[in-house]
């Protein structure tokens, strides 16, 4: 079942942007997938400035990420799953709704940690991964999902090659994959402590 927003107002339907591995042989030379994307001062886009990207995908057909630095709202699960079409009367408390991307942003993710995974999640590096799906929210609704989450919706989007012309032009550093900063550092801090890690550009 598909985890879709109509607006970050939050009345859904229900889509599923299909999130699948790339091909054998797919994969380029230097893949960032599971890397972060930290929006250089000179980024001249302003729906990126100063974000913070996790890449779950980037082979030669293009890439995709999700902001992780753009919180728009808390909302309490059992009112998300109600949205969605879920009943679920056991869910208790409050979870966090992050703006993704400008691509498709009805499209709901749930970055999280490796701990959990069903049919469809996408294992990104062995420490977090990333599903689609309205079971996801009843699993953390019943206490049996993921230990961290980030829910999202919306995702960054590029073209064949377009992300690495944005690198050559140093839009873009780049920095390995962190987990407290993907699920626990307080979100005004995620790109200052990010750009403390970033690495050379490729």
């Amino acid at each position: 079942m598909a985890l879709s927003l109509k607006r970050l107002g939050c009345v859904v339907a229900a889509v599923l942007l299909p999130l699948t591995q790339a091909p054998a042989g797919g994969k380029l030379h230097h893949s960032l997938a599971g890397q972060l994307l930290i929006a250089s001062e000179s980024m001249s886009d302003p729906r990126f400035d100063q974000a913070v990207v996790l890449v779950v995908r980037h082979d030669q057909n293009g890439a995709l990420g999700i902001i992780i630095n753009r919180p728009v709202q808390d909302r309490p699960l059992a009112a998300l799953l109600e949205a969605l079409g879920e009943q679920s009367p056991t869910a208790t408390g409050n979870v966090r709704i992050f703006a993704g991307g400008p691509v498709q942003p009805d499209i709901g993710f749930v970055v999280h940690s490796a701990d959990y995974r069903r049919h469809e999640t996408i294992d990104i590096d062995g420490h977090v991964a990333v599903t689609s799906s309205r079971e996801i929210l009843r699993d953390i609704g019943d206490n049996r999902g993921p230990a961290k989450t980030l829910i999202a919706f919306g995702y960054a989007g590029w073209g064949p090659g377009q992300l690495e012309g944005e690198l050559e032009h140093r839009a873009w550093f780049t920095a390995p994959e962190d987990s407290k900063l993907i699920f626990d550092q307080d979100r005004d801090k995620v790109w200052d402590e990010a750009m403390k890690r970033r690495t050379q550009e490729l």
